[in-house]
């Protein structure tokens, strides 16, 4: 059985539909990417997993159990994290206090303190300015918090949105090697990225979503080996 298992579901904004008897799913320990242009449905899909919107068909399961009708807070009790895209920090609290709001959920809280001290070591640059208020920092200092408060939350299955929005290309490079460095310690990633070559290339599988529907999918290696993709999203 799948973790994460996206069964045909419709979402609409109003009157408008956005994604179309859409199915996903994803196994324990893979890195996944969903692909796609602006507008395709990629944030979209991502809010409908985390319970912030929810379909008006379809189902979606995670580990088994049914999470298409709960509460965005009740979706993050189960394991699943969501880092937003523009990474949506507090900016006039400090690092410290951005990355604890993290661990509200129950199976954090009781954790928090080592699980702090985990983040610290995998981004020593956060320790170093964790007094300071998140409005101060860098925009690849503020996606490390953004990624590190997820991590506070102790997800099963990690899903960020866009994490290389609006960064430089060598700070680029230093968040897609974090994110592989997590995935190498076990955690399931949802990665949902317009960078396709530096998303294919870190991930197991991808799905390519065009206009809410599920274009292409396979394998990260028989996609970048696709003329489709190299022409339409590699620009070869």
């Amino acid at each position: 059985m799948p973790l994460l298992d996206v069964n045909d579901i419709n979402v609409s904004y109003g009157d408008v539909q956005v994604l179309f008897d859409l199915s996903i799913s994803i196994e324990e320990g893979e890195v996944v990417s969903i692909i796609g242009g602006n507008g395709a449905g990629k944030s979209t899909l991502l809010k409908t997993i985390s319970g912030l919107m929810q379909p008006e068909s379809g189902s979606i399961g995670f580990m088994g159990a049914a999470t298409h009708m709960l509460s965005p807070d009740n979706v993050v009790e189960t394991g699943l994290i969501q880092v937003p895209e523009g990474r949506r920090l507090f900016s006039l609290m400090s690092v410290r206090d951005n990355l604890m709001a993290g661990a509200h959920n129950q199976a954090a809280f009781a954790v928090r303190r080592q699980t702090l001290k985990e983040v610290y070591e995998m981004f020593p640059r956060l320790k170093e300015r964790e007094s300071q208020l998140a409005m101060t920092l860098s925009g690849g200092e503020q996606q490390m918090v953004a990624i590190g408060r997820g991590l506070m939350a102790k997800p099963k299955l990690l899903m960020l949105d866009e994490p290389s929005l609006g960064l430089a290309p060598v700070l680029i490079n230093e968040i897609f090697q974090t994110i592989r460095d997590i995935a190498d310690k076990g955690l399931t990633v949802l990665l949902v990225e317009q960078d396709v070559n530096h998303s294919l290339n870190l991930s197991e599988r991808g799905y390519v979503l065009e206009h809410g529907r599920i274009a292409m999918q396979g394998t990260a290696r028989e996609l970048l080996g696709d003329p489709y993709i190299k022409e339409a999203y590699l620009g070869i």
